[in-house]
């Protein structure tokens, strides 16, 4: 590992596949190593898989098995920058698969409790707008959403 800053996700004993799930999802991802406990720790035996190196979209992580003390919240999430509608739902879609669950304004969970934002740039281009009008028209489209609908968003600032 060559960076300097380096998430950890902490997992109940689901590492391995959680990241063989995650990289399956983006390019420039893959597992780099998984690497077996030396010793037996107070939530796994010695030679099961403690942690799992890998890298999504270019950025490397750290999954840890560390047993069931720890679970993820929303205080933080994966934000995916997505290029069109249908990257947006390919990605809704995986990621709901198998116990995901869903939330408003294009925030899910993942079946591990993961929080992901699947957000457009579209989405960001028009709440970012310089007229206000139109960033507040696109914002409040955007709160009635569960999935982002880039054309939805596209309608609601057509006429502003």
């Amino acid at each position: 590992m060559s960076d300097k800053i380096i998430p950890c996700l902490w997992f109940d004993g689901d590492a391995e596949a959680a990241t063989a799930f995650y990289v399956s999802l983006l390019p420039d991802s893959r597992i780099t190593a998984v690497n077996r406990s030396p010793v037996d720790t107070p939530s796994r035996a010695e030679g099961t898989v403690l942690t799992v190196q890998f890298v999504l979209a270019g950025r490397q992580y750290l999954a840890l098995n560390g047993g069931p003390n720890f679970r993820f919240t929303e205080a933080v999430s994966f934000m995916v920058m997505t290029e069109d509608q249908a990257e947006t739902d390919r990605l809704w879609d995986a990621l709901l698969a198998d116990g995901g669950s869903e939330n408003a304004c294009g925030w899910l969970k993942d079946r591990w409790g993961l929080s992901w934002q699947i957000t457009p740039r579209r989405l960001m281009e028009l709440t970012t707008d310089r007229n206000p009008a139109r960033a507040r028209a696109a914002m409040q489209a955007m709160m009635g959403m569960i999935k982002i609908d880039i054309a939805a968003l596209d309608r609601a600032v057509a006429d502003v």
